[in-house]
């Protein structure tokens, strides 16, 4: 049997290490656009281009990774081999942002509305709109065209690249 001291430094000693694995939640604070942002999948400086901009926070990476257009972001997001730890998605609200030069108003883009299909393009050609609230998707659906969409109900079709600018399938 372990005597009492032994067991209470053990036991002690025990709850300080669970206690340094057990991290609270990280909190990662969306990232502003600067004049040397660049998109990560084709180069493009975010500045730039009109349209909807995001940024993905991923474990291990101190920066973010930009994307210059929504449906890059969903893109990536969706490819069945992204298995890397998402710390955070940020897109832009574009009921607050200026659509030809968007800047800051970031919102986490797992709860926000898109509408897909609108006669607006951003850097990459048709986009996905992506709005804080589904009033603010509707109405814009309503000047500009498209349907609203949930997060979770964008599918990989929708963020379909291989048709280059256009999508249109000849690239």
């Amino acid at each position: 049997m372990i005597p009492r001291r032994q067991f209470l430094l053990l036991a002690g000693a025990a709850l300080v290490l669970s206690a340094c694995e057990r991290q609270p939640d990280q909190v990662i604070a969306a990232a502003e656009i600067e004049a040397g942002s660049t998109c990560d999948l084709d180069g493009m400086l975010l500045a730039d281009y009109p349209g909807p901009k995001a940024q993905i926070h991923y474990q291990g990476d101190a920066q973010p990774h930009w994307f210059c257009d929504t449906v890059e972001m969903f893109s990536a997001l969706l490819k069945p081999e992204q298995t890397r730890p998402i710390l955070a998605v940020y897109v832009q609200d574009m009921a607050k942002a200026d659509w030809d030069q968007p800047r800051g108003h970031w919102f986490d883009a797992r709860k926000g509305f898109y509408v897909q299909g609108s006669k607006r393009h951003g850097s990459m050609g048709p986009t996905l709109a992506s709005f804080t609230s589904a009033a603010d998707a509707q109405a814009f659906a309503g000047q500009f065209g498209g349907r609203v969409l949930k997060f979770a109900d964008v599918t990989p079709d929708m963020a379909d690249l291989s048709g280059g600018a256009q999508h249109d399938g000849r690239m």
